[in-house]
């Protein structure tokens, strides 16, 4: 115990990032400015994509989308159960209907066989989510999503730097949301990202992020601005400041080479804990994708120990060392559990896997020695709880 504590994920914020927030802070604009122009134009470049709208976080950023492509009262959203809350409060908040379908228990994704019963005439869009990195089946989203006519809003929180064959998420699609939260892949401390190939959609986005104004007018107060504006709906207040993106200029540089490091301590891990019992890895889909590895979730086997999950969790904290959970399925919590009639054997394939996953820790800088004490820990507890 005289270890530090070990955290599941910590950022990876380096000199240039730093050195960039005092320059910031120095410059006297550190609202929407120059920097956040140069981060959505490093983001369309990143991506090859034509509009890249930052926001204050990606739970605005999925709120936005819906209510740009029309999503509101009396419409039904497709998603999935095997995510954070927010996917589904976005839905709730525009006034449509969350409909779920279960998971694929080898991807944790949302199950692409499961779509057509779920689909209604109400149905609007669908919202899958890139499950710790790991895409959705992009070909058989499409496929049926154009022969439906629904839009689809990826929420991608996990997903940047991520590859559908070869070509990365983002670059292709309706609609993609990033999260640059602290414990993602890269931060702006908080923030997202909206990126599209529809016009309409960027300039609804535009729009909506800042007051419902008619233009993008961030610089207003500026010499070059002008403060002769109209309001053309009630918008919200979504905008990144100059602060966030002044992580995000550096951060994005660096994706490409921390996300390689994932992929070196996933493997890494792979080989370690490949003979526990215990335990079952993450598996690779049938299809070929790049995993971004925001997580690197494996599932306690519970018919080879005897101890729950969270029971497993705490004894990972007498190592002090912290494990997440990602996630308790959506629809056991209580406000969906009374609100849509959601409880246990709803989602059972989501329901085995909530119960079993964790999140073990895992960051770009993380050394051999941190992933040695992770991994000690766990020989531990499983030979000491083995059935």
């Amino acid at each position: 115990m005289s270890q530090e504590f070990l955290p599941f994920t910590r950022p990876d914020v380096g000199e240039e990032e730093i050195a960039e927030v005092v320059a910031c802070l120095r410059s006297g604009w550190i609202a929407t400015g120059p920097r956040v122009q140069l981060l959505e134009e490093k983001f369309r470049a990143y991506l090859g994509a034509p509009h890249a709208l930052t926001l204050s976080s990606a739970t605005a950023g999925l709120h936005l989308a819906l209510k740009a492509v029309g999503v509101g009262p009396g419409d039904e959203v497709i998603t999935t159960p095997m995510t954070f809350v927010a996917t589904l409060n976005t839905i709730v908040h525009t006034g449509a209907t969350p409909v779920l379908v279960d998971i694929d228990p080898k991807t944790f994704n949302m199950d692409m066989a499961q779509l057509e019963k779920a689909v209604t005439p109400r149905t609007k869009a669908i919202m899958p989510v890139h499950f710790a990195g790991l895409p959705v089946d992009c070909d058989a989203l499409y496929a049926f999503a154009r022969a439906k006519g629904l839009r689809v809003i990826e929420d991608a929180a996990h997903a940047i730097g991520a590859q559908y064959k070869g070509k990365r998420v983002g670059s292709f699609g309706d609609i993609q949301v990033f999260s640059f939260h602290p414990c993602k892949n890269m931060t702006t401390a908080e923030g997202g990202c909206l990126v599209t190939r529809d016009a309409d959609v960027a300039k609804k986005v535009t729009q909506l992020r800042l007051h419902g104004l008619d233009r993008d007018a961030w610089n207003r107060y500026s010499k070059e601005g002008s403060q002769t504006l109209d309001v053309v709906e009630a918008g919200y207040k979504c905008n990144m400041s100059d602060l966030q993106a002044s992580l995000g200029i550096h951060q994005i540089d660096k994706l490409d080479a921390m996300n390689e490091a994932r992929q070196t301590h996933v493997a890494r891990y792979n080989s370690l804990l490949s003979c526990e019992q215990g335990l079952t890895l993450p598996a690779a889909p049938d299809y070929t994708c790049l995993n971004a590895w925001h997580i690197y979730t494996p599932l306690l086997n519970l018919d080879e120990v005897n101890l729950t999950r969270d029971a497993f969790v705490a004894k990972m904290k007498d190592y002090n060392i912290g494990v997440g959970v990602h996630y308790t399925p959506v629809h056991l919590y209580s406000y969906y559990r009374t609100n849509y009639g959601w409880g246990e054997g709803s989602f059972p394939i989501a329901e085995d896997v909530g119960a079993r996953i964790m999140s073990l820790p895992l960051w770009a800088s993380m050394t051999p020695d941190a992933q040695d004490r992770v991994v000690e820990a766990i020989t531990s507890i499983l030979k000491e709880n083995s059935r």
